[in-house]
C-alpha cells in the first residue's frame, strides 16, 4: 500500500517538512555520488583493487554500528573484509583491530545525523518523500515549527538507536530518513488514526486507488517490517524503532495537549 494523500487539512503551510524533503533532495543530486562508480574498481597503475566514489562517500559520511559502538573510524582491515573479500563479511567490526582507519578525522558522531539525509537511490529517495508530505505536514502543524524539528530529529536518533541495537558489530553505512519519517508515521497513528488515507493497492496485476483508515495502512505497514528480514539490505529495526518513538511521543503530546478543533475528516 503507498499513500497518496490524507484528508487532513493544515492550517499552515509545513515549511520544515518542504524543507527537509529539498534538503534531501539536493544532497542526492549535488552532494552524494550515488550509482556513479562500482563499490571497488581496479587501478592500473597501482595494481589493486580501490574503493569507488559511491563507498568512500559512504564510509567518510554515514553512521557506521562499528564505529558508534568503539568511537573509532572502519579500519582498513574491516573496509576490506565488509566490500571486497568474497563473501562478504558485514559484521567485520574488530575491537582490537591493529590496521590503520580509513579516515581517521571522521567525526563517528556526527555523521549520525548525516545520515538522515542520505538514500541509495532514486527509489528510495521518492518513497521516503512520499510518506514524508503525506504524513508530516499535519504533524508539523499540530506539534509546530520548533517541537517538529526536535521530534523529527530525535526520531532519527531512535531509529538509529534501535538499528545498532540489534547490530552492534555492523561495518556497513546507514542511509536514509527512513527511521526519522517511520516516528512521524508512529505519531500520526496516535495523532491521526480516522483520517481517510488516498491509497495506491498493488495486487498482483491489479492496481487499485482506495481510501484506508490512517490506522489500517500505518498498522500494516508496522507488522510488515517483521517480515522484512535481517537479510533484505533494508534497516527494518531502524523503523520499527522509530516508530514506536513516534508513537510514545503522539501518546504523551496527546495526552498533554487537547486540540481546540476535532481531528478532520474522521473514518473508520
Amino acid at each position: 500500500m503507498i499513500p497518496l494523500k490524507d484528508y487532513n487539512p493544515t492550517k499552515r503551510f509545513a515549511f520544515v517538512t518542504f524543507l527537509i524533503i529539498v534538503i534531501c533532495v539536493v544532497v542526492y543530486v549535488f552532494v552524494q555520488p550515488v550509482g556513479q562508480a562500482p563499490i571497488f574498481e581496479s587501478d592500473p597503475s597501482k595494481s589493486q583493487q580501490v574503493m569507488g566514489e559511491e563507498l568512500r562517500f559512504d564510509l567518510f559520511n554515514a553512521a557506521i554500528p562499528c564505529e558508534v559502538i568503539t568511537g573509532d573510524p572502519l579500519s582498513t582491515d574491516e573496509v576490506e573484509r565488509t566490500f571486497l573479500q568474497q563473501p562478504s563479511d558485514t559484521n567485520a567490526c574488530e575491537r582490537n583491530d591493529t590496521s590503520p582507519p580509513v579516515y581517521p578525522n571522521k567525526n563517528v558522531y556526527l555523521a549520525v545525523l548525516f545520515s538522515m539525509f542520505f538514500h541509495g537511490s532514486w527509489l528510495h529517495l521518492l518513497g521516503n518523500m512520499l510518506f514524508l508530505w503525506v504524513f508530516g505536514n499535519n504533524i508539523e502543524d499540530r506539534l509546530g515549527v520548533a517541537k517538529y524539528v526536535v521530534f523529527y530529529l530525535a526520531a532519527g536518533l531512535a531509529a538509529t538507536v534501535a538499528h545498532i541495537a540489534v547490530q552492534p558489530n555492523s561495518t556497513v553505512p546507514i542511509v536514509g530518513a527512513s527511521g526519522a519519517i517511520a516516528g512521524v508515521m508512529g505519531a500520526y497513528l496516535v495523532l491521526f488514526p480516522n483520517v481517510r488515507i488516498k491509497s495506491l493497492l498493488i495486487l498482483g496485476f491489479f492496481v487499485l486507488f482506495r481510501d484506508i483508515s490512517a490506522k489500517w495502512l500505518l498498522g500494516f505497514w508496522f507488522v510488515f517490517q517483521f517480515f522484512t528480514g535481517p537479510n533484505s539490505g533494508v534497516a527494518w529495526m531502524a523503523h520499527v524503532g522509530g516508530f514506536v518513538f513516534g508513537l510514545v511521543v503522539g501518546l504523551i503530546f496527546k495526552a498533554i495537549d487537547r486540540p481546540s478543533q476535532p481531528e478532520a475528516a474522521p473514518w473508520a
